[in-house]
């Protein structure tokens, strides 16, 4: 260990140099899913529909509890004590694990993510199996790959130890080594994410760029009524609804040819000529489900073929997917192959044959969509220029829900790429993200459309107050939530290029009209006074400002500053002048953006462009 660094470089070589020589021992075993699927639903629980749940301990990922130990560039930007601590202490951990790997009894499954002819990871997972409730975690995760196959890697390799004590809780990432370890959990996601997580970052140096997004093709009959295929990039943090929309049929119309063929609905790899490889088989998807507005999901759940964690199973084997008292994170793997819908008593299936999108020049265009969960000022849906989508992929925005965390309730949570993923520097995302989007655009004038899409609502109101020195959220006014079947309207009208939008306050394009519906009805005036609404403006670009300079600092490009420069000043809100509220916007010249009543530019942000 060079220096003060927490970091052990040479214990991480060692530490891989003797995992591999260990992985070939007499305790570990070889398996494919038709050896683990009697074990795990041995300790599982049949339901009604035939299909098996079980629960684990820990229903969530470790993120505050997860590290990455590698040289300077695949480090964590920001460590907390704890995780600063679990650093400090690797080296000696991974003696214990590779003290696990001689000791317990452990069974090794290999599977294969993606599939297409250039990058097809293998995966091997090796999971303690000193208890037994531990195939689950296998069987689980290997329904959701690829069997292997003969095609190009890269190999990666996950160790799960579920039995370590609660108190070295830990996910340990070695992204030069191609390992990830997960310590003290029993959470199934850890595995899924941590393969993902190893491809995003390999896919990265492949001249790619792994995103944290959905993907399906929608075919619809445009304002000309011709038929049309889209390619529909999602991208959304947890919770937000990435899954809900790359699998929703939209209500399209299927008498006219319209369909949706869902491809993707968590990870995906761009290239550089606007196709993206799939990376997964079947997904990993959130339970509170119901089947009127999220129909063919909920089709997918109820098959026997799923695979339940920490869903709600009554002793008569009932499923309630709506009951959350044990945990607000109920999963389930569903197959991909069985998402379809009722359309006049007619099963459609609305899945993809192929788990990639073809290339921009196949298809009649492309949209990437950015999907946040908001509740106060934000429109349901707003069209952005190129230059607009970048920033919305470099600020990555969402905002902590009142009933999930009302200690944070209101605040806005911004993650590059909205993936809480990245090893490596997050500038070199948005770097990237950038000359892949704005050569498609030149290749393919009118071929791409940039949205972004609240989930969330309009209206809330949080105050402070204080209670003995201590500050306290209170909810004065509760969010009006957007109806889904109006957010699957908006997506539609929007595919089929029947919607009207207007220039907003936020200097994109606000949603007015949604297939011929005014949405009047949802003006931000009729839920904030003008003081109200320049405070939320005020508050979002000081936010904005914040979180570039903190990019920034890892080598952002100068055209993706000179955006954020001019997105710093607000369009269509003016402060009053003469006493009067100037609602009118600049002349052309001043490139349509206004000055808001944020502070001044911050010298260091600025000075880096």
């Amino acid at each position: 260990m060079s220096g003060t660094s927490i970091y052990d470089e040479d214990a991480y070589r060692k530490f891989t140099e003797e995992f591999h020589r260990i992985i070939k021992g007499p305790n570990i075993r070889s398996v494919d899913l038709k050896w683990l699927e009697p074990r795990a639903k041995s300790v599982g629980v049949k339901t009604q529909y035939g299909s098996y749940g079980w629960r684990s301990a820990i229903s969530s990922r470790i993120a505050p509890k997860t590290v990455y130990l590698g040289g300077e560039k695949t480090r964590l930007p920001h460590t907390t004590a704890d995780q600063n601590n679990i650093i400090a202490n690797s080296p000696g951990e991974l003696d214990k694990v590779l003290h696990l790997l001689r000791t317990f009894p452990f069974y090794h499954l290999s599977r294969q993510m993606g599939d297409n002819d250039s990058y097809n990871p293998v995966c091997n997972l090796f999971v303690s199996e000193a208890d037994l409730i531990n195939y689950r975690i296998g069987y689980m995760w290997g329904n959701t790959m690829f069997k292997p196959g003969k095609r190009p890697g890269p190999e990666f390799f996950m160790i799960h130890i579920p039995e370590e004590h609660p108190i070295r809780q830990q996910v340990l990432v070695l992204p030069e080594h191609n390992i990830n370890i997960a310590l003290g959990t029993d959470y199934m996601g850890e595995d899924k994410k941590g393969f993902l997580r190893q491809a995003m970052w390999k896919a990265d140096q492949e001249d790619m760029l792994g995103l944290h997004a959905g993907t399906k093709l929608v075919t619809v009959r445009d304002s000309q009524n011709k038929l049309k295929t889209y390619g529909v990039f999602l991208f959304g943090l947890s919770a937000t609804g990435k899954s809900t929309w790359s699998c929703h049929q939209l209500g399209l119309d299927h008498k006219k040819g319209e369909k949706t063929r869902v491809t993707q609905d968590d990870i995906v790899f761009l290239k550089r000529d606007g196709s993206a490889l799939g990376s997964e088989n079947n997904f990993f998807v959130k339970t509170d489900v119901e089947k009127k507005y999220q129909e063919a999901m909920y089709n997918a759940l109820i098959d026997k073929t799923a695979l339940y964690e920490n869903v709600m199973i009554k002793a008569n084997g009932d499923v309630d997917f709506m009951d959350e008292s044990l945990t607000a994170n109920g999963r389930a793997v569903l197959q991909r192959k069985k998402l379809w819908v009722d359309i006049a008593g007619k099963k459609i299936d609305i899945y993809s044959k192929s788990i990639d999108l073809p290339p921009l020049e196949e298809l009649d265009g492309l949209i990437f969509a950015f999907i946040t969960r908001r509740n106060t000022i934000m429109s349901f849906a707003q069209e952005l220029t190129p230059e607009q989508a970048v920033l919305a992929y470099l600020w990555g925005e969402s905002s902590h829900s009142f009933a999930s965390q009302p200690a944070k309730a209101g605040e806005s949570v911004r993650i590059v790429g909205t993936d809480p993923f990245i090893i490596g520097s997050r500038a070199q995302k948005v770097n990237r993200f950038y000359d892949i989007i704005m050569t498609l655009a030149s290749n393919y004038p009118g071929k791409l459309k940039f949205m972004q899409y609240n989930t969330g609502g309009i209206g809330e109101i949080i105050t402070m107050t204080e209670d003995n020195g201590k500050k306290i959220k209170n909810l004065v006014k509760k969010v009006n939530r957007v109806p889904i079947d109006l957010m699957a309207q908006i997506q539609r009208g929007d595919l089929r290029g029947t919607n009207q939008y207007e220039k907003g306050i936020l200097g994109t394009k606000d949603i007015k009209r949604c297939e011929g519906r005014s949405l009047q009805e949802w003006d931000i005036k009729n839920f904030y006074s003008s003081d109200q609404i320049q405070d939320y403006i005020t508050d979002l670009v000081e936010g904005r400002q914040a979180y570039t300079e903190e990019i920034a600092a890892g080598g952002l490009r100068d055209e993706v500053l000179y955006a954020a420069e001019r997105s710093c000043h607000i369009a269509g809100h003016r402060k009053k002048r003469s006493g009067k509220d100037s609602e009118s916007p600049e002349p052309e010249e001043s490139i349509d953006f206004i000055e808001s009543k944020s502070r001044p530019r911050r010298e260091g942000f600025w000075r880096n462009r």
